[in-house]
């Protein structure tokens, strides 16, 4: 037995040991001094400490790349051009960048560390994008899982931004979450208001950010955003519009239709399918009510897949697919040009996509927001 306590009492003091030499090895390799990021040839050059993912080495200069998971590798949207040699592509980038993504030298930027001399190339809008400093000013309930956040912009200069795209929420942190975080949602409020955003934030079991807002977020509390982001938006044509959202995927599409309104852009046919469970999972209803008075090219349609008896629902039911293919077959008007805006799962977007190509709709004018 003593001798089986010596060996452990070894075997402790070696792996000590060796976790302190790995320590002391990893700050000496590890400290890359000071590198040089060019940015679109030579549109922005930063001197910045070597050693963090480009991600966040870029956001303390005060340039955001668009990331819907904050910096964890699993949404995919940090893309940036990387135009030097800093390695092979990770395993953790591989399955999130296409064939062609991997030719044209796209890399996630919160997989690539900022180690020595880098060239890269980003979208110029990019460099638009600001943190605001913000108060929250109202929270509602608008479904038992659903939460409106209403936000009052602090800064001095207001935020523009076209009505679908998104904005991220910095999450602090909290209870057992030991670091800040950032997550993406669509703004649901219209532009017109620059000096607010309202963002529409379903409760996802477990998801750090999103547990944050249902059970930390306060009114009058202090919050910091970041955006605009996305190319998610109302086309400038005179095609009949096809929306189709589940969920919290109402807040861009609210967005577009609402800024379609102040703008008295009136002669576009609106066709809004808005697809929930049951009726506990339908909000807004009365508010399209009223808006489609004042918009008659505006026609909302929600659907329920599983009303429940207690719900005495007298519209349509089904698959919110099931009700879009028969919409485009018998309502909609064939000889007038479509386009489509979805925002809602991948699943929703992809099943939506199929229903909509098989109809007619060309897939490059189906506009999307997925949310992963």
């Amino acid at each position: 037995m003593t001798g089986i306590l010596s060996a452990s009492i070894i075997v402790a003091i070696l792996t000590s040991v060796l976790a302190l030499i790995i320590t002391i090895v990893d700050s000496i390799v590890n400290n890359y001094g000071e590198v040089n990021i060019n940015i679109n040839n030579g549109t922005k050059e930063l001197k910045v400490d070597g050693g963090s993912p480009l991600l966040f080495t870029l956001a303390e200069q005060g340039i955001f790349i668009p990331s819907a998971c904050g910096g964890k590798g699993s949404c995919g949207a940090c893309k940036v051009k990387i135009l030097s040699d800093v390695g092979p592509i990770l395993p953790t980038e591989a399955p999130l960048l296409t064939d062609e993504e991997k030719k044209s030298k796209i890399r996630l930027s919160c997989q690539v560390k900022v180690k020595s001399n880098i060239s890269i190339e980003i979208p110029e809008e990019l460099f638009y994008v600001k943190q605001y400093k913000a108060k929250v000013e109202k929270i509602n309930n608008v479904t038992h899982d659903i939460k409106e956040v209403y936000i009052k912009l602090k800064n001095p200069d207001n935020i523009e931004f076209k009505a679908g795209q998104y904005a991220q929420i910095v999450v602090p942190p909290y209870g057992k979450i030991k670091e800040s975080t950032q997550r993406a949602y669509s703004i649901s409020s219209a532009p017109k208001d620059n000096s607010h955003v309202e963002f529409l934030i379903r409760l996802v079991p477990g998801g750090i950010a999103t547990t944050y807002v249902h059970d930390f977020l306060k009114e009058n509390q202090d919050v910091e955003v970041v955006g605009p982001f996305g190319d998610f938006f109302m086309r400038e044509t005179k095609a009949d519009m096809v929306c189709v959202a589940g969920g919290s995927g109402m807040a861009p599409i609210k967005s577009i239709i609402y800024d379609m309104y102040e703008k008295e852009i009136l002669d576009r046919e609106i066709w809004y399918f808005f697809g929930a469970r049951s009726l506990k999972d339908l909000y807004y209803i009365e508010e399209f009510k009223e808006l489609s008075k004042k918009m008659p090219n505006l026609h909302f349609i929600p659907a329920l897949s599983d009303p429940m008896d207690e719900d005495n629902w007298e519209g349509e039911t089904g698959l919110i697919t099931d009700v879009l293919d028969k919409y485009l077959k018998t309502k909609l008007n064939p000889e007038h040009e479509r386009e489509g805006y979805l925002c809602g799962s991948p699943g929703m977007i992809d099943a939506c996509v199929k229903v909509m190509t098989s109809n007619d709709i060309s897939e490059e004018k189906i506009y999307y927001d997925k949310f992963a």
